[in-house]
């Protein structure tokens, strides 16, 4: 097992000496701590910043998580269930399961999202039957939005969505390839459909495959938005007026490939953490880059995660409490 800091890959068991010639750029390094999961080894873990594994539990598909303000994790135990789990003793404290609640039982349907609002309710994007929902701690919905996708499908409609500081959801639509913001009341307030680059799609996961099925999106204070454009192997930067005005493509990063980008977060130094899912044993599967396309941080272990390392939240740098943005 490996952590990977700054231009060289600091192995737990690596020798002294290759620390020792190695000192300047590892102590230069950022430490994080990291709430982050893997479905195909069917894990979700805390891992601190000395690499250690703090908490770990057993899951199945999962496309969502969070560290909540309270310190539980909000996850899924499959393509349906949400829970909430106190770490400390792994105690399930708040379920729900859009399978069986609120109309659904029969229907073909997956969750994709979710996300714990400020005023104590959560949000569940269902995909299959098309809508997101609020509800509260019993499982009532407060709020119901219907979502606007050119064939409904169970693992297709959405991947993360998340309510914006305005009140809108900001919405993924991998089947479609659009990225989609949604007034609480339905309507389009803003949509980006996610390019090809005159590429031809192909088919598979890995870093031979390619299309425009984005996983992230995320608004940032300037009014952009920053993609993650799965398949598509890159994260691009999109300005209300859907010009692109930044981006990482497959082969941008020394030494690595990009493959499925999922998990997208801005760190408050600007840099940007991406999943790299899908790649192989030879790329990292988190990586933390800068703004002029230099890796700064990454995480390459495929003893305790493997190739469908999703969701990945960072929670601390350097002994530091990290806000998440939304």
């Amino acid at each position: 097992m490996k952590c990977s800091f700054t231009l060289i890959c600091a192995a737990l068991t690596a020798s002294i000496s290759f620390l020792t010639a190695n000192h300047s750029a590892f102590s230069q390094a950022p430490k994080h701590s990291f709430l982050t999961a893997d479905s195909s080894i069917g894990r979700i873990a805390i891992i601190n910043e000395q690499c250690k594994t703090e908490w770990e539990m057993k899951i199945g598909p999962l496309h969502d998580l969070h560290l909540l303000n309270n310190g539980n994790v909000l996850m899924q135990t499959n393509w349906t269930k949400i829970i909430e789990v106190e770490p400390k003793s792994s105690k399930v404290v708040w379920e729900y399961d859009s399978a069986t609640a609120n109309g659904n039982a029969g229907k073909k349907l997956e969750v994709h999202a979710f996300q714990r609002l400020d005023n104590g309710l959560t949000m569940i994007a269902e995909s299959g039957v098309s809508r997101i929902i609020e509800v509260d701690k019993s499982g009532k919905i407060v709020n119901e939005m219907p979502l606007k996708v050119s064939a409904p499908h169970p693992h297709r409609d959405t991947r993360l969505v998340r309510k914006l500081a305005s009140g809108n959801y900001l919405v993924c639509h991998e089947g479609d390839g659009i990225v989609r913001e949604y007034k609480p009341n339905g309507e389009t307030a803003w949509e980006f459909a996610v390019p090809l680059f005159d590429k031809k799609p192909a088919p598979g996961h890995g870093v031979e495959a390619f299309g425009n099925q984005c996983f992230a999106a995320m608004r940032l204070p300037s009014g952009n938005t920053l993609i993650s454009t799965g398949n598509g192997h890159a994260v691009i930067e999109v300005t209300p007026a859907k010009e692109i005005v930044w981006k990482i493509e497959q082969n941008d990063l020394p030494g690595i490939q990009l493959a499925w980008v999922t998990t997208l977060q801005v760190l408050p130094s600007g840099n940007i953490v991406l999943g790299n899912c899908h790649a192989g044993e030879k790329n990292p599967q988190i990586i933390e880059v800068s703004r002029d396309k230099k890796v700064v941080w990454s995480f390459h272990d495929f003893d305790r995660l493997g190739d469908s390392t999703t969701n990945t939240q960072v929670l601390t740098t350097n002994g530091e409490k990290v806000v998440a943005m939304r």
